[in-house]
């Protein structure tokens, strides 16, 4: 390709030259200008190297379908890797460097590659490097893969933003049929989103001339912009729709070229209209990847926005009646032009040569220098640029689920099924010529059901014709099918020869149609061969799963902002200042800043464990889990959660349950609270709240009606305030609550109410302490003066502020768990000893299955046990390994979960998971920890008042 410079004509502003260089040579281009345009202009052929061969490769596209051209791109304090250069603005003064070459892309080390191209074909790395071990050969191979090149000294990235936005229309693709779409909706009254990854608007309009509604395109694409801004539309350019997501989520990246991170929209429309376009297509051929040879339709994106023109004698190949535009507009600019077109009955515009005849293969090192067609004949050229027919852009569509349909006629994949909330428009629809489009319009805004205008007109177009040029079997030569990828015709064919002919197998074998491509350019190419060599049809062999991204997004548009302390926020009470005030050390809990204890150093945790047996404790639990489960089902809904039997919990009362996961694994443990028959309040641990959450919903919407079934998390709503110990109930009652706390009104496990003040209270006779305790709900607003009254009944009674350190030793003392502290990911219902409801409970609830496997009644699984220690040097180390020694080698039988001293029992004591420990008790055990032997007896985990008469102390 020797591209060269228009003199007159383009977008760009000849008045404002930018320099920057490439590979360390000086490029000169205007303000307008892409780096692929400006590149071109200069004349470079050679821009980049294939991602495996190191071939040399030039410009293919003019957008996000380029293939072959990456850079990294320093401009400034800014550093950008692996951008393609058919998207970044051309920026004075920048340093930009061929991101798939070293040290440049004219003169690449490793280049010789492609010299043992024939030895390395797809899967060869899967065959060649498992001997004598791949780890070997690893880091020299993932060296050589990816595009870009990561700077360690590059991490001060401005934060990105993040926009949740909300629209009747979001209308993705703003050339001239999603700008239609979106003047007649924003009209009727619609609010209006519309988005467009390129710089500016008008889509097509930029490259083809058109008349619409009596006007030339330039000034009807401004008169329709001027009505979308005075209908209150928003317009977002250089913003990719990159993802269709669950819940009519649509992921917008917004570039902004002033030096700003990008900003990450999170649209929720109501409906969809996609205007994305068609992308053109590969021609099949020997050679056809070498520099020089590109798409028709970017050829006249150049040509028409940045006045360049690809070279200076062309060969315009095509299957299709669009490209005479092409060869008509380069001939114009002063371009010899030939136009190889393989239909029949071809024609072409007055002037231009034509040949009806297709291209075998190609000839040239540096670039294209000729090609040889199918009756002998050889041209010389210095580009080609070929159309191998239009693929519909339905990437968004196929991630929402929609299916493809195929369409023989038109030799493409459009779209089939019907998805809810999204329609299609013009060529992303299959609909190739603006008439069409326009007239298609009102059918595909129908959903809106408001009062449109008439949709635009423009003159009627000749209708589109192609004939299907796909790669044969047993072709010669080197057809390039998947250019990012460097997959030829040959992959196919061997992974077809090794039976990977599932489209899925292929893409995975050959790595077609992966990563950035996303299978723009060569979905269907690979899937028309791979069904000429199994006998089947294009639509037979299906199509590979689209995923998002659509185009390359930013970890900091993902991230946008979440970094430092707002990467994981941590929650936090509504009572913090007065924790504070008490003098509260505050530690992370489960994700929440929690007292750990009240004092100056940790000697206070034993005396507050200690006090709080002999007299009350105060403690602010207002972190345990109260999510609201509510309807017509809930009985039902809450009976298939737990592993706990529900329907015989009588409303006004609790029970400790279980809830496990889908492997029976012990997933989150609490009470219970039934408010009314179809009420109840799932009181979870407080570090699962957000995973309990997420469990409930997961199997209302997979297993229940929705519509009957009702989820509310109103954790952060209420605040819990716990009082517990023997004075309990004086220190209530002294602090002005008013609530019958009697046991034969409010026994253990029940929940009451009553109130303080004006304020309506809920109080649960619930214990994580074994003491008598009482859980105060009260709203969240409203709990500093609750915590005062409290605070100042409790001084008459010598109760004392409870820290979550103290408290894990009170519970270790009545042998209650930590779900994740005092079990593991292994860990059944079984292995704490709870077998009843499995034996009892007929009706279905998650992980049942699983707890009936042989792993699950298998003798050697570690169980829950305490663990006294026996050989008087303090308390085991937390993590401690129980060990038995076989041949002369230790062997773990489990560890050591929890381990405290305890104030009350005066002596330390453990809780552990050891191999068969509930049917080992009193027996002695070794543990072993950091090369020290201690010694331990297996006991029942309850060191401290076994028959329960505390909770009524």
């Amino acid at each position: 390709m020797t591209g060269f410079r228009l003199k007159t004509g383009g977008e760009i502003d000849r008045a404002r030259p930018v320099t920057f260089t490439f590979d360390g040579e000086s490029v000169t281009g205007f303000a307008g200008d892409t780096y692929a345009s400006a590149l071109m202009a200069s004349g470079h052929m050679v821009m980049g190297r294939s991602f495996k061969y190191r071939r040399r490769r030039g410009l293919w596209g003019a957008g996000v379908e380029e293939p072959n051209v990456w850079l990294d791109i320093t401009c400034g304090a800014g550093f950008a890797p692996g951008r393609r250069a058919t998207t970044e603005p051309a920026q004075h003064g920048a340093v930009t460097r061929a991101a798939t070459a070293s040290p440049s892309a004219e003169r690449d080390a490793t280049g010789a590659f492609d010299w043992f191209g024939r030895f390395i074909p797809s899967g060869f790395y899967y065959k060649t490097f498992m001997w004598p071990d791949w780890h070997l050969f690893e880091r020299h191979i993932r060296a050589q893969a990816g595009i870009g090149t990561v700077r360690r000294d590059f991490t001060d990235v401005p934060p990105a933003d993040r926009i949740h936005h909300h629209c009747d229309l979001l209308v993705v693709g703003a050339g001239p049929v999603g700008l239609a779409a979106a003047v007649m909706a924003a009209e009727a009254g619609a609010r209006v989103m519309l988005v467009d990854e390129q710089d500016r608007a008008g889509g097509s309009l930029l490259a083809h001339p058109a008349v619409i509604d009596g006007q030339a395109a330039p000034d009807w694409l401004a008169a329709a912009l001027a009505r979308l801004a005075a209908a209150g539309a928003r317009v977002l350019m250089r913003a990719t729709a990159f993802g269709s997501y669950d819940h009519g989520l649509v992921a917008v990246n917004q570039r902004h070229d002033d030096g700003r991170s990008d900003t990450m929209w999170q649209v929720r429309p109501h409906h969809v209209l996609l205007a994305t376009g068609a992308i053109d297509r590969p021609l099949p051929f020997a050679n056809n990847d070498l520099p020089g040879i590109m798409s028709a339709e970017a050829a006249l994106v150049y040509l028409r926005r940045y006045a360049v023109a690809p070279g200076r004698r062309v060969v315009v190949a095509t299957s299709n009646n669009r490209t005479g535009a092409v060869a008509q507009a380069l001939a114009e600019a002063g371009v010899a032009v030939t136009l190889v077109d393989a239909r029949a009955d071809a024609t072409a515009p007055a002037g231009i040569a034509l040949i009806r005849s297709r291209i075998i293969e190609a000839h040239g090192r540096r670039g294209v220098r000729s090609v040889t067609l199918a009756d002998g004949q050889r041209i010389d050229c210095d580009a080609v640029l070929v159309s191998g027919g239009l693929t519909p852009t339905i990437h968004l569509y196929a991630q929402a689920r929609g299916k493809p349909a195929w369409d023989a006629e038109k030799a493409a994949f459009v779209p089939g099924s019907t998805v809810a909330g999204m329609t299609l428009a013009g060529a992303a629809a299959g609909q190739f010529t603006l008439a069409g489009a326009f007239a298609a319009l009102p059918e595909a805004l129908a959903p809106l059901g408001l009062p449109l205008a008439a949709a635009p007109v423009t003159g009627a177009a000749p209708r589109y014709e192609i004939a299907a040029m796909w790669p044969e079997p047993g072709e010669k030569g080197r057809v390039w099918i998947d250019l990012q990828h460097d997959v030829t015709a040959k992959d196919v064919e061997l992974a077809a020869r090794e039976n990977f002919t599932s489209v899925e197998h292929l893409k995975r074998y050959t790595t077609l149609g992966m990563a950035t491509d996303q299978g723009k350019t060569s979905n269907l190419a690979g899937l028309a061969l791979m069904g000429a060599l199994t006998g089947r049809t294009v639509p037979q062999v299906g199509t590979t799963t689209y995923r998002p991204p659509y185009t390359p997004v930013p970890y900091e548009s993902f991230a946008a902002g979440r970094r430092g302390v707002r990467f994981n926020p941590v929650k936090r009470l509504a009572l913090e200042s007065a924790h504070r005030a008490a003098g509260a050390v505050l530690r992370e809990y489960g994700g929440w800043l929690r007292p750990a204890f009240y004092g100056t150093d940790d000697s206070a945790i034993l005396i507050e464990a200690k006090q709080a047996r002999e007299s009350a404790a105060l403690f602010d639990g207002s972190t345990l889990g109260k999510i609201e489960v509510m309807g017509p089902q809930a009985e039902d809904f809450l009976e298939f959660v737990y592993y706990n039997s529900i329907r015989s919990l009588k409303p006004g009362r609790g029970r400790y349950c279980f809830v496990l996961s889908e492997t029976g694994v012990v997933f989150d443990d609490g009470v219970l609270l039934r408010l009314a028959p179809d009420h109840f309040i799932v009181s979870c641990s407080s570090s699962h709240v957000d995973g309990m959450r997420g469990l409930l919903e997961e199997w209302r919407q997979d297993r229940f009606d929705p519509s009957r079934v009702f989820i509310h998390d109103a954790t952060q709503h209420w605040a819990t305030l716990t009082v517990s110990g023997p004075q309990a109930r004086a220190i209530i009652a002294g602090a002005g609550v008013e609530a019958d706390l009697s046991d034969d009104v409010l026994p253990h496990m029940a929940i009451g109410a009553g109130r303080f003040g004006d304020q309506p209270l809920r109080i649960a006779r619930v214990s994580f302490t074994g003491d008598r305790s009482y859980e105060i709900s009260i709203r969240a607003t409203q709990a500093a003066p609750l915590w005062a009254a409290l605070r100042q009944a409790g001084s008459d009674h010598g109760a004392v502020l409870l820290g979550m350190e103290a408290l894990t030793i009170l519970r270790a003392e009545k042998g209650y768990l930590i779900i994740g502290k005092d079990t593991d990911g292994t860990t059944l219902p079984q292995d704490l000893g709870l077998t009843g409801p499995l034996a009892k409970k007929s009706e279905e609830f998650i992980g049942r299955r699983s707890l009936i496997l042989p792993d699950a009644a298998d003798a050697n699984r570690r169980q829950f046990t305490g663990i006294e220690v026996t050989d008087g040097l303090g308390p085991l180390p937390c993590g401690a390994h129980g060990v038995e020694d076989r041949d002369g080698r230790p062997r773990s039988l489990g560890y050591v979960t929890s381990s405290y001293f305890s104030p009350t029992l005066d002596r330390p004591i453990a809780l552990g998971l050891i191999e068969r420990a509930q049917a080992r008790q009193g027996e002695e055990i070794a543990f072993q920890h950091l090369g020290q032997r201690r010694r331990g007896r297996l006991v029942a985990p309850c060191f401290l008042d076994p028959d329960g008469g505390r909770l009524h102390g």
